[in-house]
């Protein structure tokens, strides 16, 4: 059913759960997006180059089906909690996505910040 890329999990049995509970079209995208994001990832640190350096490229290379700012987001939070570097993906992410210092204060806090948001007014 999944032919997804392999990659690092810390925690095997969730991410099978999460696949049996997401099988419509919009929550299998986003664990496609997910393995390829992580897979495209461990492939540049395995050259010997540093996380938060291929994070941004990897994202978008990963994204092959036009994934939403949700999506991305959704990833974000599970790769989190269920990849070998998650907690540095979240502290990437956190910092790159803050327009105010809400990043560092969810990074304190272990929270992932959604990415799909819009500021109408300061």
């Amino acid at each position: 059913m999944t032919n997804l890329p392999e990659f690092s999990l810390k925690n095997p049995e969730v991410w099978k759960e999460g696949l049996l509970n997401n099988k419509d079209p919009y929550g299998f995208a986003v664990y496609r997006y997910a393995a390829r994001f992580a897979n495209f990832t461990e492939r540049e640190l395995a050259k010997g180059k540093k996380l938060e350096d291929v994070l941004d490229d990897t994202s978008h290379e990963a994204d092959d089906e036009g994934i939403t700012g949700f999506m991305y987001g959704c990833a974000v939070a599970m790769l989190s909690e269920l990849w070998i570097h998650g907690e540095g993906l979240r502290r990437w992410h956190n910092l790159k996505t803050q327009v105010g210092d809400e990043g560092e204060e969810a990074n304190e806090s272990g929270g992932v910040l959604n990415p799909a948001i819009m500021v109408l007014k300061k």
